[in-house]
């Protein structure tokens, strides 16, 4: 599952007029030329810093913060569940994140006060990273990779531009709330981050909430969608027991909401029909210290279900879904 998601900055230019018309007398331009050059330049200097252009006027890219490595195993259905791999030490951290950890200023609203964390799952660039991802990170309960490539569709569209194209629909109706909202990663980076940093970013963040948006990758006839719960665990850094209780509200409101709005059906593979799941597994539930769930949206390698994953339509509607599924666990 590969991610995905990040719009270039917008840029500004200023222009300037000339003052004087052409047929102003020589001694009278170069005097002049000559006492507006200097200002003219300096004025070029502090337009430049401020909007950050280099000198081709091309807005650089902001170097991310350095990251730490976890994230779900290879090998399963989705790369997500995982069988447990050799131990070893922890690797070195990716290029760290940018300003998409950073939340932006939210708009006045009835949710004003509440943050919530949006992990869009795994990063387009991880197929060209695979040595990197997959190194192994400590997610508590045991080891494994720090992150998986994900999946895609028959036609080759990722998972991972689909869960950064719903996390930045899903920020921006948060945002209209007056929901803080801070996104683990937009596809800023070449890979990652790991399923580490994501979960300390959540808790970092003190977030209220935390969800991270996926699509599964099982065989076709397999369909519909399902949250996934933490389960309660203990080892190493991982201690659940605070959260399971608000994370299964907050994921039954989710799973309720997301149903309501795209016309889903819960998965027919996986939960009995209810939607719900629950895993001691991804090192980003068991590393959480804040509410968090993980929403499968549904099933990449199935047509009927690609067709909706692919669909700008749809995706909104996914993302109106979970939103609902949070204001309502938030309280608005």
């Amino acid at each position: 599952m590969r991610n995905d998601d990040t719009p270039p900055p917008p840029e500004s230019a200023a222009s300037v007029s000339p003052d004087r018309p052409w047929f102003v007398r020589r001694s009278t331009l170069v005097v002049a030329a000559a006492a507006i050059a200097p200002a003219c330049l300096a004025g070029w200097v502090v337009t430049q810093v401020l909007a950050g252009a280099g000198p081709d006027g091309q807005q650089p890219r902001l170097l991310p913060l350095p990251a730490s490595h976890s994230a779900l195993s290879s090998g399963q259905r989705d790369a997500k569940p995982g069988a447990t791999a050799t131990p070893s030490a922890d690797p070195g951290t990716s290029p760290g994140t940018s300003a998409s950890t950073t939340a932006a200023a939210p708009a006045k609203g009835p949710l004003a006060g509440k943050t919530v964390v949006i992990d869009p799952g795994h990063n387009t660039g991880n197929f060209q990273h695979t040595a990197e991802i997959d190194q192994q990170v400590d997610i508590g309960t045991g080891r494994k990779e720090c992150d998986t490539t994900g999946t895609t569709t028959n036609t080759g569209y990722m998972e991972a531009e689909f869960t950064l194209d719903v996390s930045q629909r899903l920020r921006a109706i948060l945002e209209a709330q007056g929901v803080k909202v801070a996104l683990t990663h937009q596809a800023d980076r070449p890979w990652g981050p790991c399923i580490t940093e994501r979960a300390r970013i959540g808790n970092e963040a003190k977030a209220d909430a935390v969800v991270s948006v996926h699509a599964d990758g099982v065989s076709a006839g397999n369909r519909g969608f399902h949250v996934i719960l933490p389960a309660k665990v203990k080892g190493g850094g991982a201690d659940t027991a605070p959260i399971v209780g608000p994370s299964r509200e907050l994921g039954e409101r989710i799973a309720g909401n997301f149903a309501r709005t795209t016309g889903s059906a819960p998965a027919n593979y996986l939960g009995a029909g209810t939607g719900l799941v629950v895993r001691d597994d991804l090192g980003g539930l068991n590393l959480s210290t804040r509410p968090k769930v993980f929403v499968e949206c549904g099933n990449m390698r199935d047509a009927k279900d690609a067709a909706q994953l692919t669909s700008p339509q749809w995706r909104q509607k996914a993302a109106q879904g979970i939103a609902d599924g949070i204001v309502g666990f938030l309280g608005g």
